[in-house]
């Protein structure tokens, strides 16, 4: 076959000399063009035909891997190094060629494979990401860093063999250049230690809610790679952060939250101090009523019985001995009512407690856990708590506080002025 090859070209050659008058310049340029249409043939052959074909078939198979091979234009490269390899061959055929005109063309057939691998890695990390592994174990920086590094690796050799010098003498050159090059890819080897680290104590997987303060960062994250982290916002929009930031900034991850599969209710209302008073037989028999606190007042009165009795404490006197108040009684409603609701977590933390008294009032807080971390869930229980809360505060003849409204002053008489209140 190449004798044959060899054999055309020689004829080729007689033939063009022969009708050229023996004239080298005209001679050059119509065997560079024949070169040149031939290697633009040879790549409409293999874009068009070829990969087309191979397109076709890959669609036919019922594995989906494959399609992303498709979608990634992985042998797409492969038709730029057709015409690169058709140039180079047919110019060694040609007795005389230039050498020189052959030097890009091994350049050029090393930039199309790195891209074919380019795109290889990309499909594969398509097909990594759509595991559910990705989201423990992200791997994009690390394709990342192995295509600068293919990149970098085939920038050497290609200009090396452009220059017909060896690698080992540039890169031995390159030595003295270090302190350059490290500044140069600072970012590039800060980040790929942040990457590393990230990964390897499990700081942050795609898909973990976030909230970064620093960066305005309050959302899922949708992509970890070497140089960035894209976090998409609740209000949808996207926020990107660089890696190596993680390991010096501080950041809240929520994917505890959304293991344990509680979300923490923590919200207090005011209680007006004012409104707070012992209990007399009356209230008593009013929340007796009550059913989830039947069984609290007879437990609370034979205990308070039991203690006022042995201490001879003089009932008289309402201060004397230990009694039952509204607001003491209204958080054991709080307790039980909580406690017979399905969407609060009995096994986790669990309390109803008062804080220090405010000039806003005595806050009663509610901590307690949702079963259900959704958003929207969690803000439904949330929401059906405290309308409950709020709503049967009267009826332990307690007062919620809230500061005056307008309302509030125009149901006391007092109207309002451009000069004030009249």
């Amino acid at each position: 076959m190449k004798e044959n090859l060899t054999h055309l070209s020689i004829g080729l050659e007689r033939f063009i000399r022969m009708h050229l008058n023996g004239n080298p310049v005209v001679y050059w340029l119509v065997i560079s063009f024949l070169l040149l249409f031939v290697s633009a043939l040879s790549y409409l052959v293999t874009r068009y035909l070829a990969i087309k074909f191979i397109h076709a078939a890959l669609r036919k198979t019922k594995n989906k891997w494959d399609d992303v091979l498709i979608e990634k234009k992985v042998f797409v490269p492969f038709a730029f190094l057709a015409p690169v390899i058709v140039f180079n061959y047919a110019g060694h055929l040609i007795p005389g060629f230039p050498p020189i005109l052959l030097r890009p063309a091994y350049p050029l057939a090393l930039l199309a494979i790195v891209l074919v691998v380019d795109r290889l890695l990309s499909a594969g990390l398509e097909v990594y990401s759509r595991n559910q592994v990705a989201r423990r174990w992200p791997i994009k920086g690390y394709v990342q860093l192995v295509k600068l590094f293919l990149y970098l690796s085939a920038g050497i050799i290609g200009v090396c063999r452009l220059l017909d010098e060896s690698p080992w003498g540039l890169l031995s050159g390159l030595g003295a250049l270090t302190a350059l090059v490290i500044l140069i890819f600072k970012d590039t080897i800060l980040s790929f230690v942040a990457s590393i680290q990230i990964v390897s104590n499990d700081l942050l997987r795609v898909g973990d809610w976030i909230e970064m303060p620093k960066f305005n960062a309050d959302g899922d994250v949708v992509e970890i790679a070497l140089y960035t982290v894209k976090v998409q916002n609740w209000d949808k929009t996207f926020t990107t952060i660089p890696t190596k930031r993680f390991m010096e900034e501080s950041f809240k991850n929520w994917r505890g939250m959304k293991l344990s599969g509680g979300r923490r209710i923590k919200r207090a209302i005011f209680i007006d101090q004012l409104s707070v008073r012992f209990c007399d037989r009356a209230m008593i028999e009013k929340y007796r009523k009550i059913q989830l606190l039947k069984k609290y007042i007879e437990a609370k009165e034979e205990e308070l019985r039991r203690y006022n009795e042995a201490l001879g404490i003089d009932d008289s006197v309402v201060v004397n001995g230990r009694r039952m108040t509204n607001l003491g009684t209204f958080r054991a409603y709080l307790i039980e009512y909580l406690r017979n609701n399905p969407r609060i977590r009995k096994d986790m933390t669990f309390l109803v407690r008062q804080l220090a008294p405010t000039p806003e009032g005595l806050p009663i807080e509610i901590y307690v856990f949702a079963a259900d971390t959704n958003w929207a869930v969690y803000e439904s229980i949330q929401a059906d708590i405290f309308d409950h809360v709020l709503a049967c505060v009267s009826e332990f003849d307690l007062r919620v506080y809230q500061r005056p409204s307008g309302h509030d002053f125009k149901a006391l008489g007092l109207g309002c002025s451009s000069n004030g209140l009249e």
